[in-house]
């Protein structure tokens, strides 16, 4: 379900990708209202899955980022994001991923992050897991 998850520049919040067609999207908003969108060809998006947090010696992806948040919290997000200060949303972070750029990765970013891991825990999605394509023999 994770792969199939996206967000879209400009636009707030996460979308589920439902079809494609030739110049567009069909996505669906991944909240409770699940009002269907197109996009265009034209909007930038981007998968959930290739998203990835700038380390010290390399790139995590994203969904082991939430998977470690989701391991630490059982689930819940322990900060409310309107009335966490700054440092408060920082110092938890450094809490899971201790090696991040601190350069590269700024308040924004995390912020983003938080945001969309309470988006999709609280629609159920929760399996953070990477999904290999089994090969029979």
């Amino acid at each position: 379900m994770f792969e199939r998850v996206l967000t879209i520049s400009g636009k707030p919040g996460l979308y589920r990708l439902v079809s494609s067609g030739r110049n567009m999207f069909i996505v669906e908003m991944v909240d409770s209202s699940k009002k269907r969108l197109p996009v265009h060809n034209t909007d930038k998006v981007v998968m959930l899955d290739d998203i990835a947090i700038y380390t010290d010696t390399e790139e995590v992806p994203l969904r082991e980022v939430f998977a470690k948040i989701h391991e630490k919290e059982n689930g819940v997000l322990p900060l409310d994001l309107k009335m966490a200060t700054p440092e408060e949303m920082v110092e938890y972070f450094e809490g899971i991923m201790p090696d991040y750029d601190r350069e590269r990765v700024y308040l924004t970013h995390i912020k983003k992050m938080f945001a969309w891991y309470n988006i999709l825990v609280s629609n159920g999605i929760v399996d953070f897991t990477a999904e290999e394509e089994s090969t029979e023999e």
